[in-house]
This record gives structure tokens, C-alpha cells and sequence, in this order.
């Protein structure tokens, strides 16, 4: 896994990845979905106006992956910050669960639509708004997969980078560790 963006005229950036690596992405996006879970749909005859003003929920995901995704605004320390917090909770996490959703979609579907050519893999163009979605989406892999692993930022996950084969999380941790070249390699082509 060696790909890293560059630049395209326009603003956008491309990479190549080879199937292997097409099938890595397009299953963690997948995942990512899943986790998010479904928008909600406006109720049949619910006016989409109305749907789209509709309050979120108010505490924070008990899954710790999600809570890292969607953590809260304040600090719990006390009471009043954690209604605080629930209050911004409730009027903004719908808005983010459906922008964390839209950036995992635009992953799947930009990978969808490329053609690999007799299993040699293919170059990933994007545009910059597709850039911009894919930042997103790597960013929220990586807290994801982070937060299975347990990463904190006090160790920045040093002691992974020394797990042996044998260690069952060692995939994830390659993964972790891919991606994070790939959103920096996207990063340093979108201000470059």
C-alpha cells in the first residue's frame, strides 16, 4: 500500500490504489455507514421543511467510536456545561451525522465509478469538493479505527507501530497507519 496523492490541474488531487486497496477503502467507508447509521427520512406527508429542523438527540452515543465522532461540545465538568452541552448536542448532530454520512457515500461512490483495468488498479481523480469529502471521511476512519485501538493522544498509539504479525490487531493497525498517509498526502496536494 504505497499510493499518496498529487496534484491535479484544478485543485482536485488523484491516487492510484491497486484492488486490493480499493477493496479496503470502499469496505471501511461501508463500515463508517454503518456505524453512522441511516438518515432519517422525513415521515410520509412530514412536511421536509419541518424534517429538516427537527432536534437531534441530546445525550452522547454510548458507543465510544461514535463519541468520538460526535463528542460533546463542553466539558462535563458540572451541571451547567453538560446542559450546555446537551443543548448543542440536540441542534447540531443531526447536521453532522448527515455530513460524516455524505463524505462516506462520496468514498463509495468515487470508488464504484473507477475502472479497474485486468486487476492492475486504477487512478482515483477527484475534484476538489471530492477532495474535501475524502479528508472528512479518512479523518473519521481514522478516529474510528483510533478509538478501537484504543489510541489516545497522550502515546499517540506509539507501542502499535512494534506489535509483532501474530497480534491480531495488527491489520487494523495497518489500516490506521495507511490511511493516515493518505489523508496527509491529501492534505499537503489540497494546500500545495
Amino acid at each position: 500500500m504505497s499510493g499518496h496523492f498529487e496534484p491535479v490541474p484544478g485543485g482536485g488531487a488523484r491516487v492510484p490504489l491497486d484492488e486490493v486497496e480499493i477493496a479496503i477503502l470502499r469496505s471501511l467507508a461501508v463500515q463508517l455507514l454503518e456505524l453512522i447509521g441511516p438518515g432519517d427520512e422525513p415521515a410520509k406527508g412530514e412536511d421536509p421543511l419541518a424534517a429538516l429542523f427537527r432536534d437531534g438527540p441530546s445525550e452522547p452515543p454510548s458507543d465510544p467510536a461514535l463519541a468520538r465522532l460526535f463528542p460533546d461540545a463542553y466539558s462535563n465538568a458540572d451541571e451547567e456545561l453538560r446542559a450546555a452541552s446537551a443543548e448543542f448536542r440536540r441542534f447540531t448532530e443531526n447536521d453532522l451525522r448527515t455530513r460524516k454520512r455524505e463524505d462516506a457515500l462520496a468514498v463509495v461512490r468515487n470508488l464504484d465509478a473507477l475502472a479497474v483495468v485486468d486487476g492492475a488498479g486504477a487512478v482515483l481523480e477527484l475534484t476538489r469538493d471530492d477532495s474535501r469529502r475524502w479528508l472528512g471521511a479518512l479523518n473519521d476512519l481514522r478516529l474510528t479505527i483510533g478509538t478501537r485501538l484504543e489510541v489516545s493522544d497522550e502515546d499517540g498509539g506509539e507501542e502499535l507501530y512494534r506489535l509483532p504479525d501474530s497480534d491480531p490487531r495488527k491489520p487494523m493497525v495497518m489500516a490506521y497507519l495507511w490511511l493516515g498517509a493518505l489523508q496527509e498526502t491529501l492534505v499537503e496536494t489540497l494546500l500545495g
